[in-house]
């Protein structure tokens, strides 16, 4: 009953926002070190890492749900940051790629990973900071009007005449559009509603695990002509905030989970793989024996380029023209290396995993009592489909025809890297975004496939319970057999060194804690809710939970497995309130 009454109430305040509030004014660019410069910033805006969503031309012949064109406001409605220097009206974090002639809309790490806030008036850019981007209502929106544009034959002669003009579309040509436009709707549409929960994620987070998880297994490794298998999508029900990017290639493990291996260039390869699948084309099949062919649109060189970009892209200090009490900072300071410091948030160097020619950070993987929903999804298990039988000796252990989803993952990055780096030449075709690459003489799949009409994300439909699974373990070993072999436990996340913390609320790694004021107060008088949106209260550090934007309810310690749960994290919270306002001042510093 608890589970349910939460989901109610957390519809009804949804439903009742009225969008996310963004700053949009001339950002003022906060200062992160003198090796990040103007050039690099707008590479990383637009640094192409072979993601491959959907043809431009449909882009812009679609309609918002207003009438308007999808595109007419740069998509800032849904949190995306604007890129005046975007030739095709595309914001932050989504560029063009492709021939001239028929260029595709890709997804990059700066669409997630950029921050814009909002202090008395003036509005400041973060490189690398958590986005307010709601990406859930993005990807629900442009599949609902992918689906309304094939909705009739009236509604689809009109998106063909956009689509071509300044040219008139014969009838064949119409014909041929439709069946790549309906080849691409059939396996988003399944993605879609397959993988996103009734009840939304909200601005600021994203299951990152589910989606990669049901691309791979989902989408991309069943029979043809649309190689889905639904049965293997679940729904991302275990959202965490966007993760700030200062500093990740120093950690020596990452992922919320602290699942993936980093800190070398081997490792930060595999890593950018991973989330660089999720929305590029991926074509697995078997080639001969026991070899595979892992053919994808991965952009190596780009992903290469965007990690030297984060190597120079530093910590974002305090804004000059914010107050800040130096003296008071001193004093919590030596609170903080008291504290908070020692095993958890100390900057403490070891050499890099498998690599004894580089320096990285010890990141600690620990149980600090906080939501558990996120290693419920490490447990999930899929049919493996066209990778049964992949594997790479020592690396990725052989999938079985029933295996767990990061296995297959872990697979599929290895593949994909491999067939890289051995110059194997499985480059997919061009398609037309989100791995649909219909062959030339492919038939058009019949309609009773998969119904066309998109299912609205309702907070009626029944939700997945927020209970643990039954029988569902307390670890699990991954990689197993193989030199990547370790083990996670439910509940445990990673700990990173603080630098720019101030910048990266909401806190904890569900971003269910507004500021860093209300994580120094008990888990059970934590705010029950709160707004979520640009404005930034520079007192308590983090989000100003009265500006006008979506609200975020959250759950109590009763519902630790929720996704969304407050708990956990009680440390320096017996501290006195002048203890705490010095602990914030030096929060402020790092």
């Amino acid at each position: 009953m608890r589970r349910v009454a939460f989901l109610i109430r957390f519809a009804l305040v949804v439903a009742a926002s009225s969008g996310i509030e963004t700053a949009l004014g001339d950002p003022i660019y906060v200062d992160q070190g003198p090796t990040w410069t103007a050039e690099d910033r707008a590479d990383y805006y637009t640094r192409d890492q072979g993601s491959r969503l959907i043809n431009l031309t449909w882009l812009r012949a679609l309609k918002a749900k207003d009438g308007q064109a999808f595109l007419s406001d740069g998509l800032t409605r849904y949190g995306f940051l604007p890129n005046p220097d975007n030739k095709a009206n595309l914001p932050v974090g989504l560029h063009t790629t492709g021939p001239a002639e028929s260029p595709m809309v890709g997804i990059t790490c700066s669409a997630c990973h950029t921050r814009q806030v909002e202090v008395g008036g003036k509005t400041y850019r973060i490189d690398g900071g958590p986005a307010f981007m709601d990406f859930q209502e993005f990807l629900s929106d442009l599949d609902k009007a992918v689906g309304d544009a094939t909705a009739s034959e009236t509604a689809f002669a009109a998106f063909a005449a956009a689509v071509s003009e300044p040219a008139t579309p014969s009838a064949a040509d119409v014909a041929a559009l439709r069946q790549r436009v309906d080849a691409w709707h059939r396996r988003v549409h399944a993605f879609v509603t397959g993988t996103l929960p009734p009840v939304g994620w909200g601005p600021g987070r994203l299951d990152a695990i589910g989606i990669i998880f049901n691309r791979i297994s989902g989408t991309d490794v069943g029979p043809p002509p649309d190689f889905l298998i639904p049965e293997n999508m679940k729904i991302g029900d275990a959202p965490v905030r966007y993760p700030f990017l200062w500093n990740s290639p120093m950690q020596n493990q990452t992922d919320w989970a602290g699942f993936v291996l980093n800190g070398n260039r081997v490792f930060a390869l595999a890593r950018n793989t991973g989330q660089a699948l999720a929305f590029g084309n991926f074509e697995p099949r078997r080639s001969f024996g026991p070899f595979f062919n892992y053919a994808n649109s991965i952009n190596f060189d780009g992903l290469k380029r965007l990690e030297e970009l984060l190597l120079k892209m530093g910590p974002p200090k305090w804004p000059s023209d914010w107050p800040i009490d130096s003296k008071l900072a001193k004093d919590g300071q030596k609170i903080f290396e008291r504290q908070c410091s020692k095993g958890c948030h100390e900057k403490k160097e070891v050499r890099a995993l498998r690599d004894l020619f580089v320096t990285t950070w010890v990141t600690p993987v620990q149980n600090v009592g906080t939501d558990t929903r996120q290693f419920d999804e490490l447990g999930w298990r899929v049919k493996t489909g066209a990778l049964k039988g992949a594997g790479i000796p020592l690396i990725a252990r052989h999938l079985e025809e029933e295996d767990y989803a990061v296995h297959m993952m872990f697979s599929a990055v290895a593949g994909a890297i491999l067939d890289n780096k051995l110059y194997l030449g499985s480059d997919v075709g061009p398609g037309d975004g989100f791995g649909s690459s219909l062959p030339p003489n492919a038939q058009k799949a019949p309609s009773t496939s998969l119904s066309l009409s998109p299912a609205p994300v309702k907070a009626s439909i029944a939700p997945p319970s927020s209970a643990q699974p039954p029988n569902q373990p307390e670890s699990l070993t991954i990689e197993p057999g193989t030199l990547l072999e370790r083990t996670l436990n439910r509940g445990e996340y990673e700990a990173r060194v603080l630098e720019g913390i101030w910048a990266a609320a909401p806190y904890l790694h569900n971003g269910s804690v507004p500021t860093l004021a209300e994580l120094l107060v008990p888990p059970a008088k934590r705010m029950s809710q709160f707004k979520v949106g640009a404005r930034y209260d520079i007192k308590n550090v983090g989000l100003d939970v009265t500006q006008e934007g979506p609200t975020r309810p959250v759950t109590d310690c009763n519902d630790l497995n929720s996704g969304n749960s407050r708990c956990g994290h009680d440390y320096g919270t017996r501290l006195s309130d002048d203890e705490k306002k010095a602990l914030l001042e030096y929060l402020k510093t790092l």
